[in-house]
């Protein structure tokens, strides 16, 4: 009785002390969020229906959609984020197995550097694979110098398997971070149980370590896709020129032919597609998890 009769005071002087409704506390994040990112989203939204001409219509959407480099650019874009996608997975999968089930001298460090990995901007690692595999890269000029050849055969950075490598190689560690992690939580005793059994490596991979892995997987995969959705310094600093993706024609038509309402089409439709198989990743993990 004492302690039920102290309580009701208490809480009523800890609401008289705030006498903040707990809405208003809401207010500034809301209204941060509301100045950094919708409203300039809202003006992308805007000048997307707003073509040269004047008024309000949807004819920048329909030239857009029209137009074979959009057609080209979206076809691009989505084989590249698949095919890297597919290819993270697979190497980051088999990577992460190394590191976490093989002993080896330096296999703490190495998972330490993937950590470190995650902070470089992608067009250094663009960079670093240009000065090995590049026109005049250390690749081509051993090749020249040995053979007395005029030019190297390493020639692919600049097509789209030179843009898929280095995405790839980018991108394969944001796999293997979730990996690692789902890793450490298996048992070793599983695996020890399984291998007196006399299940090979392959069979406990596929029974054991796979069913563990397969959310981590879905995470890192879902991550990686939408990244190579919007991946911009890549192609850039590839010069792959007959490569064009989404991200990579907003920049042609903002900046190169100044069809402004045009990028904000293509834009809105590269935001659309993001937002939409995020959505899809937070129904499949929730799927999953349940």
């Amino acid at each position: 009785m004492a302690s039920a009769t102290l309580s009701t005071p208490v809480s009523k002087a800890a609401k008289s002390r705030t006498g903040t409704p707990k809405s208003v506390w809401a207010l500034p994040p809301v209204a941060v969020l509301a100045l950094v990112f919708l409203y300039p989203l809202a003006l992308v939204v805007q000048q997307s229906v707003q073509p040269d001409t004047g008024g309000t219509s949807l004819e920048p959407y329909a030239d857009v959609f029209a137009s074979s480099a959009f057609r080209e650019a979206l076809g691009t874009t989505v084989w590249l984020a698949a095919g890297a996608t597919v290819g993270c997975l697979v190497l980051g999968f088999a990577l992460a197995l190394v590191i976490a089930f093989v002993p080896f001298p330096g296999g703490k460090a190495v998972a330490k550097f993937i950590d470190v990995f995650l902070s470089f901007p992608s067009f250094l690692i663009t960079l670093a694979l240009l000065f090995v595999y590049g026109s005049v890269g250390m690749a081509n000029g051993l090749w020249t110098d040995v053979t007395g050849a005029t030019a190297g055969p390493f020639q692919f950075l600049t097509t789209p398997w030179g843009v898929l490598l280095a995405e790839i190689t980018y991108f394969t560690p944001f796999v293997m971070r979730p990996l690692l992690a789902a890793f450490s939580q298996i048992e070793t005793a599983q695996l020890e149980v399984a291998s007196s059994l006399g299940a090979k490596p392959a069979r406990i991979i596929r029974q054991v370590i796979l069913p563990e892995a397969l959310p981590a997987l879905a995470a890192g995969g879902s991550l990686v896709l939408v990244m190579c959705l919007n991946e911009f310094g890549i192609v850039l600093f590839t010069g792959a020129k007959g490569v064009t993706t989404l991200p990579m024609l907003v920049y042609s038509k903002a900046i190169l032919e100044s069809d402004y309402p045009g990028a904000c089409v293509v834009a809105v439709v590269n935001v659309l597609i993001s937002v939409g198989l995020y959505g899809l990743y937070r129904v499949v993990s929730r799927r999953a998890g349940a």
